[in-house]
């Protein structure tokens, strides 16, 4: 009878720990995706890092993929928190980015913040940035605070840098990503070190070139406008890039080898950061066949090469004089195209970055009389979105008219196609210039579109020679070669894995330094 009592006992006291485990599992496979995060760190002792993306699909997308890749490729587990200043557009955000599932991956959409009564045409979006981080940073810090498991390094976009106080305060690694090119982060992390105002001055009143030890210099008519500017926010970002743990760049060696090799020389431009520089791209949004729509049907009925794709991103915008432009040069062109556009905007070619400038389905008013009509056989126009990397990894693509933005531009390498690069605002004139003149997998007009309206005839004129004479043989072969560059550098052994493995072995040694002291 006894023996029965305690057998009994035995099998309550073990079955009870089994089942509350059970019910836990549970509750947090039903409950909030922040309760898993914490279920997978305490399960699998995991290492748990924080990434943050300031305003702009263009920082999210970059910094999405940088988050999964620490997961897949090193075994983390990881929160991105998303800054935003549109309740609209963040939505859509978290709609786009809402198909992802993976147990060590959480995304966090932080409270939108409004600053509509503090800012004007005049305030330019970096200014802007810097005033949403710095709002959004209560709601960072408590969002960490809450953790019960709080994450060993913070990894900031190079925009969010003032977040490295909240990184502070919980004694966490900090890094900050730059989702541009190495070039931009050399002008920014030397700006500081320029003679106070006699170098900025020589270079604004004269349009003498900034030479930065080690690097291409950089020419008036490319330079950042808030450098020219003298912005106190810029040359902030700056100086605080230069108390990182560690840079983390969307590039790699093949892309800017003379650039990379002077941020890693400390008698060059690596003086400056105070901090390694690792080149970890190049890093893309991958092809999603579920995106596959109707607007790929189109392609798949043009010959190979044969079509120029057409796209100033998600925050870029023509005048409604450039857009007819435009069109009248696609059609004289005779080309074959794809063009993703955008209702016009007078006066300001960043005007999407941080919301949407209204819904405009009547293509006649912004487009030449009879245009659609003209070019059906031809050309394809789509409203405002497109599927980007998938309509750039088609077979039919065979050169890219891009604003060329970073993320853009990346997308354009990994598939091997060939860019016209047309700046619009931003890094962006540095970034066609790399692609143009550095590294020649780009072409460009002559005239910049910040100097005036770039007439039809320079247009199609362009766009023949890039698609159909020798000079587009030349840039096309050059681009495939980078395109298996980058291959190299992402495999497992190459440059960029071996960069970004470093940065994660630092963190792990971290994680062991704290469990050590709170052990």
């Amino acid at each position: 009878m006894f023996n029965e009592f305690l057998s009994n006992c035995m099998s309550f006291f073990f079955l009870v720990p089994v089942y509350i485990m059970a019910k836990l599992e549970l509750w947090f496979s039903s409950s909030s995706f922040s309760f898993k995060i914490l279920w997978v760190i305490m399960q699998t002792g995991k290492v748990h890092v924080a990434l943050v993306a300031s305003p702009g699909m263009g920082h999210l997308i970059p910094v999405l993929e940088l988050g999964k890749r620490l997961v897949s490729h090193h075994g983390f587990s990881v929160t991105i928190f998303v800054v935003t200043m549109d309740a609209s557009l963040s939505r859509s955000q978290l709609l786009r980015v809402s198909e992802i599932k993976d147990d060590f991956l959480e995304i966090v959409l932080l409270p939108a913040v409004d600053i509509s009564a503090r800012v004007d045409k005049t305030i330019g979006i970096l200014r802007q940035m810097a005033m949403v981080v710095h709002e959004a940073l209560p709601s960072l810090r408590s969002a960490i605070l809450a953790m019960e498991v709080q994450p060993i390094a913070l990894i900031v976009d190079m925009f969010a840098t003032e977040a490295f106080v909240v990184a502070e305060e919980f004694m966490m690694l900090k890094y900050v990503f730059v989702t541009t090119n190495a070039w931009f982060l050399a002008l920014t992390v030397h700006g500081p070190n320029l003679d106070k105002e006699v170098d900025r001055d020589d270079h604004i009143n004269n349009q003498k070139p900034i030479h930065i030890p080690g690097c291409e210099p950089v020419r008036f008519v490319d330079c950042y406008e808030q450098f020219l500017r003298r912005n106190k926010v810029y040359f902030r970002m700056g100086t605080e890039i230069s108390t990182a743990n560690g840079i983390l760049v969307n590039t790699f060696y093949d892309l800017e080898p003379r650039t990379l090799a002077a941020l890693h020389d400390t008698r060059k431009v690596g003086l400056a950061p105070k901090a390694p520089v690792y080149p970890i791209g190049p890093l893309v949004r991958p092809v999603e066949l579920s995106l596959r729509g109707e607007v790929l049907n189109w392609p798949d009925m043009q010959p190979k090469e044969s079509v120029l794709y057409v796209s100033f991103g998600s925050g870029g915008t023509l005048s409604a004089k450039q857009t007819i432009e435009l069109a009248w040069g696609l059609e004289n062109s005779q080309q074959r195209f794809i063009w993703v556009v955008r209702p016009p905007v007078e006066n300001d070619s960043a005007a999407t970055v941080f919301k949407s400038n209204g819904v405009c389905n009547d293509f006649l008013d912004y487009f030449p009389e009879g245009f659609l009509n003209r070019t059906c056989k031809n050309g394809l126009v789509v409203p405002k979105w497109a599927p980007q990397t998938e309509i750039l990894s088609h077979p039919s693509i065979g050169g890219f008219l891009s604003h060329c933005g970073w993320n853009s531009s990346l997308e354009s390498i990994v598939n091997g196609v060939p860019m016209i690069v047309w700046p619009l605002y931003a890094e962006q004139k540095m970034n066609a210039t790399v692609l143009a003149e550095h590294i020649g997998v780009a072409t460009r007009s002559k005239l910049l579109a910040s100097q005036g309206v770039v007439g039809r005839g320079a247009i199609a004129a362009m766009i023949r020679k890039f698609m159909v004479e020798k000079e587009g043989e030349v840039i096309r072969a050059k681009v495939k070669m980078l395109k298996s560059c980058a291959v190299k550098a992402l495999s497992n052994g190459g440059t960029s894995y071996n960069a970004l493995a470093t940065v994660a072995e630092e963190c792990k040694i971290g994680m062991q330094r704290r469990n050590a002291k709170t052990g």
